[in-house]
């Protein structure tokens, strides 16, 4: 018995085989990480989140939108923090995780009718993103009413618009005032659709689709925005279309009919009185940006990982204006690094977590999630083997429906995929941040929709478990004024730790997470 005794204890032990002493290795020491956690936990502080948001959400870092020199600087100062306090390099033997943006720009376009040159952005306009460049060139245009072909309505009956340009009015024809004549009732079919109403017109072999608008008279104040797409990743790329559709004012439809085009206006299977030149050029801007990942090796169940996450990026300057971001989402990036630097402090005294953990912070989100969405569709480490998501986004301020009581969090999404997860969360606030959990948002009747609108939701799509901590919105929300000195930094330091405190459960449990519901 003793000698299996100071085998245990991990002392030295020797026997003899075939009359040589062999010597016993000793046994790998097991930490108990029970109750050690509050010592590093507490060194998350008012003091430390300040510091690092004063440098994220400063004047240098011009709003960090996405792409650009400001984004840049903050990922570098992100990765340096990381690698200051030990972290390994998160994005296989680099701090980074690049990938490409596209954004698309219209260079030049015009249409030209009977020598009138008219206006992209003051007589038509057209999804820069969405078609292709082209030039028609003295094109016939067929008026073909709705663009509608179904059943016994059909306004392409005898027309021949093959090779020729269609000219469709927008919305679908009714019956009275109040019902639509396809449908019979006050719901509209799906022929408003103009996407539908192109695809018909593809069918029947039109070049492209000319649409009368009822709203480009308001076009005029967003002319230059509309030049511009949206970013976008490579995943969203459209599938060329087979026509382009420009939206075009009366006055345009009109010098090409050589009359006026109302909705009495039956289709003709003669050509407009005019034909049309239309020219339309775009290029494409290729931008590189970035998530930022710090890793921290787990012990004897390192294989599985637990991420904690925020995004970086936000809205950058506009109209000379720099959007800080200091809640949305500097807040969120201050927590993950000083959450990281406590769990390396946990480390480097012997109380490393059992599971590894990634501490990524992603730009792209306030474009659509994209770099979520980039790292789940392009995952360093297996998806299969990620055990949970606590994503930090908007911590360091108070919103109007807890003024009077400010010591909360909004907690979302913790009971969606895992039955598990929402008891470990108020354990741990139960027994160290005592803060009012407040589930009001993670209701799925809310109209506002949260859980589906930031970086944590890339993750669940993939049924990982997450929480999403909130303090929800405020009058600075999404403006300049969304700054570094209205920042709650006790708060916002408290509801680190709570990220903390569950990070430490779940790292160094027995069993991960079981996955085991599937809730709205």
């Amino acid at each position: 018995m003793k000698v299996f005794s100071l085998i245990s204890l991990g002392l030295l032990a020797a026997i003899t085989v075939n009359g040589q002493t062999v010597k016993k290795k000793k046994a790998a020491p097991v930490v108990n990480r029970t109750g050690a956690e509050r010592q590093f936990g507490e060194g998350i502080n008012a003091e430390g989140v300040k510091k690092q948001l004063y440098v994220i959400a400063g004047e240098e870092m011009q709003g960090r939108e996405t792409a650009t020199e400001g984004q840049y600087k903050a990922a570098a100062y992100i990765a340096d923090q990381f690698k200051q306090m030990g972290l390994k390099p998160g994005a296989k033997g680099s701090w980074e995780q690049f990938y490409s943006l596209y954004q698309d720009t219209l260079t030049s376009s015009t249409i030209t009718v009977a020598e009138e040159v008219f206006e992209f952005g003051k007589d038509y306009y057209a999804s820069v993103k969405d078609n292709r460049s082209e030039e028609l060139s003295n094109a016939q245009v067929i008026y073909a009413g709705y663009g509608i072909s179904t059943g016994n309505y059909d306004d392409y009956k005898g027309l021949d618009v093959k090779g020729k340009v269609v000219l469709l009015q927008q919305g679908e024809p009714r019956k009275g005032d109040t019902a639509f004549l396809l449908s019979g009732t006050r719901q509209g079919s799906e022929w408003a659709s103009v996407e539908k109403k192109a695809a018909q017109a593809v069918s029947q072999g039109a070049k492209a689709v000319l649409v009368i608008s009822e709203s480009l008279a308001r076009m005029g104040a967003v002319s230059e925005r509309i030049k511009r797409s949206g970013i976008y990743t490579a995943s969203d790329d459209p599938t060329e279309s087979k026509l382009n559709i420009y939206f075009v004012s009366s006055r345009l439809a009109a010098a090409i009919m050589g009359k006026e085009v109302n909705k009495q206006l039956q289709p003709d299977h003669q050509a407009a009185a005019n034909k049309v030149t239309i020219r339309f050029a775009k290029g494409v801007n290729d931008m590189k940006t970035s998530n930022v990942l710090g890793y921290l090796e787990g012990a004897d169940k390192k294989e599985e990982v637990l991420f904690i996450t925020a995004h970086y990026d936000h809205l950058g300057v506009h109209d000379g204006k720099v959007y800080y971001g200091a809640d949305d989402d500097g807040s969120g990036t201050s927590a993950v690094i000083e959450i990281a630097a406590a769990f390396m402090k946990a480390k480097k005294a012997g109380y490393g977590p059992r599971r590894s953990i990634v501490f990524m912070t992603v730009s792209g989100e306030e474009k659509g999630l994209l770099g979520s969405r980039y790292y789940t569709d392009n995952p360093i480490y297996p998806l299969e083997k990620t055990v949970t998501d606590l994503n930090i986004d908007m911590i360091g301020r108070i919103d109007p429906d807890h003024e009077k009581d400010s010591n909360y969090v909004y907690i979302i999404g913790d009971d969606k995929l895992s039955s598990e997860l929402r008891t470990i969360s108020e354990m741990a606030n139960n027994m160290h941040t005592h803060l009012d959990l407040d589930y009001k948002y993670n209701d799925p009747e809310d109209h506002n929709r949260f859980y589906y609108r930031s970086d944590h939701y890339m993750f669940a799509q993939h049924n990982i478990p997450i929480i999403f901590y909130f303090n929800g919105v405020h009058a600075d929300y999404h403006k300049p004024t969304d700054t570094v000195e209205k920042i709650n930094y006790e708060l916002l330091a408290k509801r680190a730790r709570l990220v903390f405190y569950t990070a430490w459960d779940i790292a160094n449990r027995n069993e991960r997470l079981v996955v085991d519901r599937n809730e709205k």
